[in-house]
């Protein structure tokens, strides 16, 4: 929930009226960033949980609605057993060091994609976190768990035929995890690597694309800003024209 005053969103260089509503995030990097330092993977992958406190609080306070962060895509179930592993441990010990200060900043909580790939452990935590915060007014935390955006798609459209033989594309829209979060803004990816994984495929048509190759691990309040005035830099047509009439 916004925190910040206009005047203190200014005092960031960043422009109150240009702060995007839905933000997505694929947080890459976090395996590199830990063997540049000679260490486990793993420990990429819990500095990478560490680095997300900071970036959902400062999301919230200067007003930013929907934040969707990609943490474990359908591809990732590829990965060694162990990895997935210590993934799973850190989900658990995530939800359970922080859900008490997520609700009490009033942020609401929800997973997108097949949850029930995890091991019991893990979807009893993420459904108990989704349930204690439901009913909270401030920013929707969704949480990409076993989540792809094409599978998304397949999933919506079959509930949208359950509703009409020829569904529209708000028939779609509203069939999405995301649907009352709306379209994405702003798609930052960190990492290096500038593509988009299979992330939100449908709310991404006009976002505004940002890549950096800073490392998951530090992407810091300062770098979400310089993606946030990126961003509030650039003139988002939708398909039109400019306000000179030029293309």
């Amino acid at each position: 929930m916004k925190k910040y005053s206009d005047q203190e969103i200014k005092a960031f260089g960043l422009m109150p009226e240009r702060i995007p509503k839905h933000v997505a995030i694929v947080m890459d990097g976090n395996g590199r960033w830990a063997t540049e330092r000679g260490m486990p993977r793993g420990m990429g992958h819990r500095a990478g949980v560490n680095a997300l406190r900071d970036i959902i609080r400062f999301s919230s306070d200067v007003g930013v609605e929907s934040l969707t962060i990609y943490a474990f895509s359908t591809e990732n179930r590829k990965r060694p057993k162990d990895e997935i592993g210590i993934l799973c441990g850190l989900l658990i010990e995530y939800f359970n060091r922080e859900i008490d200060e997520l609700h009490a900043n009033a942020v609401r909580i929800r997973s997108i994609g097949d949850l029930s790939w995890f091991p019991t452990a893990v979807q009893e935590t993420v459904r108990a976190a989704e349930v204690k915060t439901a009913a909270n007014p401030g920013l929707k935390l969704n949480i990409a768990l076993n989540y792809g955006g094409r599978a998304e798609l397949v999933r919506a459209m079959r509930l949208a035929m359950r509703e009409s033989d020829e569904p529209d594309e708000d028939a779609i829209s509203r069939n999405l995890y995301t649907a009352d979060s709306g379209d994405v803004d702003l798609l930052i990816r960190t990492g290096g690597d500038e593509r988009v994984s299979n992330f939100l495929l449908w709310q991404i048509a006009y976002a505004e694309l940002y890549f950096t190759d800073v490392k998951w691990p530090d992407f810091t309040r300062d770098e979400l800003i310089r993606a946030l005035q990126a961003f509030a830099g650039r003139e988002r047509r939708f398909g039109g024209l400019k306000s000179n009439g030029a293309k």
